[in-house]
């Protein structure tokens, strides 16, 4: 699923290719935005801005018509020059937008909906979420507070919640609390003051270091060029996650898996640097950056 970061890279990309233009086409097999064009004409408007919120990406046109789009679990946007061929199949394409120098295509797309700033407001969703990590105005205290707003509920389930903290997914609710050294099945309850500041702190961080401007260079199908242990390997780019079995980068122990939440999403984590019954206000040592080596499971 794309995650925050992989949304704010493709935010930046389709910004910097359609912002100014002239919407010259206007292309789609989404019935409600097909009457939603009806209604509203997008050829002839101008894109005046491209935004990500948490994973929701927003295409501002003239005369108060926004798109909005969420990818889910597929979903993505490509960029291509005029007659360029597409690396996707057209049975995939959901919507295009054309300028003259630029096409933007979405593939499997799963929610587009056209908007006016009033009917987006109502809708909430995009605008209902919680403190965006990669918001130039983000409020770490608003952030840390949101958090321990849900003392009974378990801590990678909350870094999940987008009302809660927006941009943070699958893979990066593992490695947050692989870095802070904290249980992933705990209760926010549990977690001492320093550690909630740590888990937001390590949050903000991962995802900014993920969209630098040599993060990626695609703007969209980059997911498998996330990084968070600093290693330039692709081997070893995760601490934890995908990594079922393999030995932790840090102390050797066997990294375990298991479905969490409602959505009975898949979480990591290492049993050894981060123990379920870690004493009161303890705190593990953030890992260093790894060189792409890993050690042996320990013999037990």
């Amino acid at each position: 699923m794309p995650e925050g970061d992989t949304i704010f890279r493709s935010a930046r990309a389709l910004d910097r290719a359609l912002a100014g233009r002239t919407v010259t086409r206007f292309e789609t097999v989404v019935a409600t935005l097909a009457r939603g064009d009806d209604q509203h004409q997008l050829t002839g408007r101008t894109v005046e801005r491209v935004e990500a919120r948490g994973k929701w990406l927003l295409i501002h046109f003239s005369g108060d018509l926004i798109l909005l789009t969420h990818m889910l679990m597929n979903g993505s946007w490509h960029i291509y020059r005029p007659g360029e061929a597409w690396r996707r199949a057209r049975r995939h394409m959901r919507l295009v937008i054309e300028t003259d120098e630029w096409h933007a295509v979405g593939f499997t797309v799963p929610i587009a909906e056209f908007h006016t700033a009033a009917s987006l407001a109502r809708r909430g969703g995009a605008v209902t979420i919680g403190p965006d990590l990669l918001d130039e105005e983000f409020n770490e205290q608003q952030a840390i507070a949101a958090v321990l707003e849900r003392p009974s509920e378990e801590i990678a389930v909350v870094l999940l919640n987008q009302h809660v903290l927006a941009g943070i997914g699958n893979v990066f609710k593992s490695e947050i609390c692989f870095a802070c050294g904290i249980h992933p099945f705990r209760r926010v309850s549990s977690l001492s003051r320093h550690e909630a500041e740590k888990l937001v702190e390590v949050a903000q961080r991962y995802l900014k270091m993920n969209v630098t401007e040599d993060s990626a260079e695609a703007p969209t199908e980059n997911a498998n060029a996330r990084r968070t242990t600093g290693s330039l390997d692709r081997s070893a780019r995760l601490w934890v996650y995908g990594r079922l079995g393999e030995a932790c980068r840090r102390c050797g122990a066997s990294i375990l898996m298991r479905r969490q939440g409602s959505e009975a999403r898949t979480t990591f984590w290492c049993p050894e640097c981060q123990p379920l019954n870690a004493p009161a206000g303890s705190q593990t040592t953030e890992p260093r950056a790894v060189e792409g080596w890993t050690r042996r499971p320990r013999a037990r």
